[in-house]
């Protein structure tokens, strides 16, 4: 680009289209419309949404689908109030979204101006990496440039950057067009190595759980597991990571009670990629008390480690490209096929008494699904069941709004990540309360031809606030809403829905879903099995 003078509201457009950005997910107003002024211009799509709630979603899956950042646009006040839920759930789940939103000149000295907040920028710090104003063109190109390169060489995870709306309107010079530099993480790997391959020699029976930070290192984890078969768990978000098919392959089962008493039989334990937090374990404790080695890149993961252990602050990939090349591994521990086989029959039981007429609607689902489906699912109960049970051929393919936990978010996730994977197999799943939340982004899918299948369950209540109330003796209170007519609100919408009868039924609704000209609701209810 030429070094061409141009209000700083364009400038941004043009330099996130320098810096690879190809989809801007938003909503105008009268505060960021000079953040509009430059989009066409730079070649960059935007992609409307219906509320900024939905717009932060989009960015979200767009991001985890493509592994690019995902960026919205918003304007002062509300509507950046509007988007911390997702910039939280992204804060949660390590997810790069870049935020950039107008803000008020003055706020001290006025009161009673549109949108006006007492300080938006510390609100957004609550939910996100960080938060700060540009005070300047070169702030701001500074601070896109900084998120940019965090998002590359650190945890990755949402930013903030609010410019004032006189700076966006005024005159701004191009950016610097200079290379940002990369880093692909490379750790010098010192004595971790030969203490690592020691350990696993040494070991009767060692134990991998691998979370969603390995997931850069599939390959090579396949590799090493191929020749010495360490039996796995993975977290929700680790799914994929190794193979469906591997023997040794505890699964997502982290949640069981009884995988505790599991990691207490290992007597050496590798945690790659995950901070074993509440939500893998639904504990306090992995459960283990043999030796316990941490690997991340977070040192606040790291410093969390419990008990004996020891933390090496690495990348997973540069972990294992090295280890699968090491001699001498053992082909074999104490751990057998068969004890790990009847684990997870157990486990899966518990799992279909725990959400009774799941299990087989979600077998049907998966076995009708093309290869490479990317799925986003909703805080449902028909999720909470399948994430446990269903092994993914691949990672990175199941996204579900695991730490913040917000309700609302597959649909305009799904958009985002249809968004950024086109031609390519984009699924959703909800539940019937949470598909209030974002109801009208089906306005968008529609709007952009995508087709999507909506699996929507609907066991007319919230099923799982109903389970705990009951669990803890309350009387389940407000936990029936009125439903409309599903199928027919998605015909509003222009979208084609069904209501199958069957599993075969949904089975079929689901395939032609995939090559429609549009998104399809696809309603289903527990009597369907």
């Amino acid at each position: 680009m030429a070094d061409q003078t141009r209000p700083l509201g364009a400038q941004i457009s043009h330099m996130l289209k320098d810096r690879g950005v190809d989809v801007i997910f938003g909503i105008p107003g009268v505060h960021n419309q000079e953040m509009y002024r430059g989009i066409e211009e730079a070649g960059i799509t935007h992609v409307l949404a219906r509320h900024e709630q939905g717009a932060g979603f989009m960015a979200d899956g767009y991001a985890r689908a493509t592994g690019r950042p995902g960026v919205a646009y918003v304007i002062t006040g509300p509507g950046l109030c509007n988007i911390m839920t997702p910039m939280g759930q992204a804060y949660s789940d390590s997810v790069p979204m870049l935020v950039i939103s107008s803000c008020l000149d003055e706020t001290a000295a006025r009161r009673g101006q549109l949108h006006q907040m007492k300080d938006q920028r510390a609100a957004a710090e609550t939910v996100c990496d960080w938060s700060h104003e540009a005070r300047s063109a070169e702030a701001t190109y500074a601070l896109i440039n900084r998120a940019f390169m965090e998002f590359h060489t650190a945890r990755p995870r949402p930013k903030h950057v609010q410019v004032p709306i006189a700076l966006l309107e005024g005159q701004a010079p191009a950016h610097d067009l200079k290379d940002m530099g990369s880093s692909d993480g490379v750790e010098q790997m010192g004595d971790l190595l030969p203490v690592l391959s020691l350990m696993i020699r040494q070991a009767k029976r060692p134990l991998f759980v691998f979370g969603g930070g390995a997931r850069d290192a599939t390959p090579e984890i396949r590799n090493l597991l191929a020749r010495c078969p360490v039996p796995v768990f993975t977290t929700y978000a680790g799914r994929g990571i190794v193979a469906p098919d591997y023997p040794f392959l505890f699964g997502s089962m982290l949640a069981r009670p009884e995988s505790a008493a599991t990691a207490a039989e290992a007597d050496l334990v590798i945690t790659v990629g995950s901070e074993l937090s509440e939500v893998d374990l639904w504990r306090n404790h992995l459960g283990h008390s043999g030796k316990m080695v941490r690997i991340d890149t977070d040192p606040e993961a790291l410093a969390e480690s419990a008990g004996n252990g020891m933390r090496f602050k690495a990348a997973a990939h540069t972990i294992f490209r090295h280890l699968e090349k090491e001699e001498n591994l053992p082909d074999s521990f104490e751990w057998t096929e068969r004890e790990v086989k009847a684990a997870r029959a157990r486990w899966r039981a518990e799992v279909d008494a725990e959400y009774p007429g799941v299990l087989p609607v979600a077998d049907a689902l998966k076995a009708c699904l093309p290869d490479g489906t990317m799925i986003y699912s909703d805080m449902t109960q028909f999720a909470y069941a399948a994430k446990e049970v269903w092994d993914m051929d691949e990672p990175g393919h199941w996204h579900h709004p695991y730490g913040f936990g917000t309700l609302g978010y597959a649909l305009p996730a799904a958009i985002g990540g249809q968004v950024g994977r086109p031609g390519k197999p984009t699924m959703a799943i909800m539940g019937d309360y949470g598909f209030h939340y974002t109801m009208p982004e089906l306005g968008v899918a529609v709007e952009l031809g995508l087709p999507i299948p909506i699996i929507l369950w609907d066991n007319g209540k919230l099923g799982a606030i109903e389970a705990s109330m009951v669990g803890a003796q309350i009387a389940p209170n407000a936990v029936i809403a009125r439903n409309p007519d599903f199928v027919k609100l998605a015909e509003a919408f222009g979208a084609a829905a069904v209501k199958p009868g069957s599993l075969d039924e949904m089975q079929a609704a689901v395939q032609q879903a995939f090559s429609a000209a549009g998104p399809t609701l696809i309603h289903v209810t527990p009597d369907i099995a």
